[in-house]
């Protein structure tokens, strides 16, 4: 070989890669908007000043941890707010209550929302409290000077001031406000230098103040704040947004940091650069939920093993002691029996059965009891192995049937797909299926609808009581029940429902 060729192949090789290098631009193309991290590109974080210090000892640890930069800027979170809905940049919003993720979620800038702590509102005075103040009773008294953050732009200001009007004790309080800060720490900050005698902090604030004290009041232990932490709509990485708030909002990674500074933590998942997830399902649901299973899958950055079968079968597994992180099931006659190792379920769907049957019907199949009529090859679900084989036979119990129909059962099978199949390939005369199963043969095949209130399914999502991934598996919900999500049950044939029940 020619080592000058040599050469220059590989010079035009390496100058070849720098093109490609310097053409790339990181999640171009990408409109599912679930690209990872990339190496050295910062995540933007918008953080109520009250828990400046906590987030950053967290924000230090993950950079470490991953090698991802977090930039935090602070502020009171109304005014962080009124900023997003200008500038309309940035990877995540963390609010000192729910109240202000709402309101963005409802502007359409907020996303995803982690939950991560409650708050509550207390009085605060320097240690040696010289004035005695203890309560709000106290704060109304003449000579008293107390600051109070600005209810226009910080969370504890517009909660507070909510809960004094109610109470109405902010007639009186108003004339003993000597200053207006823009965050809680500002508050903190002029009682700690003596400016003032006193002001309304969050309770996890004082501990970042060994020189002050806390003191609570009745009618301030109405003003909490929910925290949590919002994905922005418009982050250009949402997968690595995403990331950040859950190791921040993990059992053993932020919380236990926030927690040590006085937070009231909830309960969080366990932390996993690359969660993996498993998803028991009844088939039926297949076809309705795949799609969203995997842009989820890639905007979360999480891998979702899915089990798919009949829910007789997926139930037995649970109850032998098979744990996945949630169930979908085909019917709630299904989820009962294993009810106590699922949180409260919500039933998103539901779908009749129906007789399928060949093209034209050429057995004139009008009933539930013309499945009995001599010489008919008939296919059903097996009541052991599937929800619907179990609805079946409950339909059939019901219609007196049994003993006539049973008699013209061919197959017998652990999912309805493998019905619909064999009546499509002649091998069956009729079958009994879910309405959800026939959407893509009802121009090639015959279908007889049944009237009777036992011919439905209603599908139940439950995630698992020990899950160590419980908050992921409810944003998965939170992604079932989008409008999206419901398009694609209704295209199927489910009926929508979205009710949450009270186990």
């Amino acid at each position: 070989m020619n080592p000058a060729r040599t050469v220059i192949g590989l010079s035009l090789a390496i100058a070849g890669v720098l093109v490609l290098l310097l053409m790339w631009r990181p999640g171009a193309g990408n409109s599912a908007g679930g690209q990872a991290a990339v190496p050295g590109r910062p995540l933007l974080v918008y953080c109520a000043a009250g828990l400046k210090v906590p987030v950053e000892a967290v924000a230090r640890e993950y950079e470490r941890r991953t090698g991802v930069p977090v930039q935090l800027q602070f502020g009171g979170s109304g005014l962080l707010l009124n900023n997003l809905r200008v500038a309309r940049r940035g990877d995540l919003f963390l609010a000192a209550d729910h109240t202000f993720l709402d309101a963005g979620r409802s502007n359409g800038l907020v996303n995803e929302v982690l939950p991560l702590a409650r708050m509550q509102a207390v009085i605060v005075t320097p240690k040696d409290n010289p004035k005695n103040l203890r309560s709000l009773q106290d704060l109304v008294q003449p000579g008293v000077q107390i600051a109070f953050a600005n209810p226009d732009a910080a969370a504890i200001g517009v909660l507070c001031r909510q809960v004094l009007e109610r109470s109405n004790v902010w007639a009186a309080l108003q004339p003993r406000i000597k200053v207006f800060k823009p965050t809680v720490n500002d508050v903190a900050n002029d009682v700690k230098l003596g400016t003032v005698d006193a002001g309304i902090v969050w309770d996890a604030v004082v501990t970042a103040y060994p020189e002050l004290t806390s003191h609570r009041d009745p009618t301030l232990d109405a003003a909490t704040a929910d925290v949590g932490i919002g994905v922005l709509s418009f982050t250009e990485q949402p997968a690595a947004a995403l990331r950040f708030a859950r190791f921040l909002g993990a059992r053993d990674a932020g919380l236990p940091v926030l927690a040590s500074h006085g937070y009231s933590v909830v309960e969080g998942d366990v932390w996993s650069e690359r969660p993996e997830i498993v998803l028991y399902s009844g088939g039926v649901n297949r076809l309705a939920i795949e799609n969203t299973i995997r842009e989820f899958e890639e905007r979360e950055g999480v891998s979702i093993s899915r089990v798919y079968n009949g829910c007789g079968i997926l139930t037995a597994q649970i109850r032998s002691g098979q744990r996945p992180d949630a169930y979908f099931a085909c019917d709630v006659s299904f989820m009962t029996p294993v009810s106590s190792f699922f949180r409260p379920h919500t039933v998103l769907s539901e779908t009749r059965i129906l007789i399928l049957t060949q093209p034209g019907n050429p057995k004139g199949i009008r009933s539930l009891e013309d499945l009995a009529q001599s010489g008919l090859s008939l296919g059903i679900a097996n009541e052991q192995q599937s929800a619907l084989g179990a609805l079946t036979q409950r339909l059939l119990d019901a219609e007196g049937l049994t003993a006539r129909v049973l008699p013209n059962v061919r197959v017998q099978t652990p999912t309805a797909d493998l019905l619909v199949n064999q009546v499509r390939a002649g091998g069956l005369d009729a079958a009994l299926v879910y309405a959800a199963n026939v959407s893509n043969v009802r121009d090639h095949l015959g279908i007889v609808e049944l009237p009777q209130p036992l011919a439905m399914a209603a599908q139940p999502y439950a995630v698992g009581r020990d899950s160590k991934n419980a908050r992921l598996m409810e944003r998965l919900l939170q992604r079932l029940r989008s409008a999206e999500s419901r398009r694609q049950f209704e295209d199927l044939g489910f009926r929508w429902r979205d009710t949450v029940s009270t186990q």
